[in-house]
């Protein structure tokens, strides 16, 4: 990871040594931002690894931009709707280090519009090392009575913009020995009942998640994190009975936290670089008995 001074030596991602120093002494303001056991940090300058979170204002996609952040990364937050809370994100990361995250606007269902959204991070920052497809939609779909809409916007907001983002951002991210984070989910392979385009959709970014990491080797590492219940949906989907029905299903017997994948990406994104076309659920041990 990162261009100019620290690249990839033969095509290989670099090690964490290399980006993550062990003289954190020389690295670290501990006025601002802290260093300790869990929270390594990079040095803060031009050579700050700096990372696209795709759905980065709210909810998971705010956990992954503040751990990256906290580790030492320059974020770029990606939002469509959510302007007030994405300024405020970048805000509360700018006031522990300024000019360290910034904002970006963008349909992902306008594919004509991810290039430019690459653009524009690199054209602010001056580097990609590396991008967290996270922005997602999720809504059950009636077989007999899906519509195109929903057919597009499910596949489009969970497939197709993930491609269009990597291949994008692929010059930049091989520049750089980066890495790519995909929010993949653990119905990718097994269905959820009721959730037929999503459930499909994350299939293919399975799918896609390691056909890419042939594509784009050597330079580039790709992964994926599964979650499982983590955050419920905003609008009520699923009553008490259900989520408790599916907390039990854990071999741990308890919901997760956003932190919980946010430390899954920041791992695989920067302390992982033997490791790619690979797919981590963080599910609590429910994938494994569903």
């Amino acid at each position: 990871m990162g261009g100019g001074s620290i690249a990839a030596k033969d095509g290989v991602y670099p090690c964490r040594r290399a980006l993550w120093s062990h003289r954190r002494r020389a690295l670290c303001d501990t006025r601002r931002h802290p260093c300790d056991s869990e929270n390594s940090v990079v040095a803060q300058s031009a050579q700050a690894p700096v990372a696209l979170v795709t759905g980065a204002a709210r909810r998971v996609g705010a956990a992954i931009a503040r751990r990256l952040h906290a580790g030492g990364a320059q974020v770029a937050l990606h939002y469509r709707e959510s302007e007030a809370a994405a300024r405020q994100l970048a805000d509360e990361l700018d006031a522990l280090r300024a000019g360290s995250a910034a904002v970006f606007r963008a349909d992902l269902l306008d594919v004509d519009a991810l290039p430019a959204l690459v653009s524009a991070v690199v054209a602010r920052f001056g580097r990609l090392d590396a991008l967290v497809n996270n922005a997602s939609s999720f809504y059950p779909t009636a077989v007999g009575e899906t519509g195109l809409e929903a057919w597009e916007d499910l596949m489009g907001s969970n497939l197709r913009a993930p491609y269009f983002l990597m291949q994008a951002a692929a010059p930049h991210l091989a520049e750089a020995g980066g890495s790519v984070v995909n929010i993949v989910d653990i119905h990718a392979e097994r269905p959820l009942p009721g959730y037929p385009v999503y459930s499909a959709a994350k299939a293919g970014l399975f799918g896609l998640t390691r056909a890419m990491a042939i594509e784009l080797a050597p330079r580039v590492r790709v992964n994926g994190v599964s979650p499982g219940a983590i955050l419920w949906p905003d609008d009520g989907q699923f009553p008490d009975r259900e989520r408790e029905a599916i907390v039990a299903h854990t071999l741990l017997k308890r919901a997760g936290h956003p932190d919980d994948i946010a430390g899954a990406v920041r791992y695989l994104l920067f302390d992982a670089p033997y490791v790619t076309g690979q797919i981590l659920a963080v599910d609590a041990g429910r994938s494994a008995h569903l």
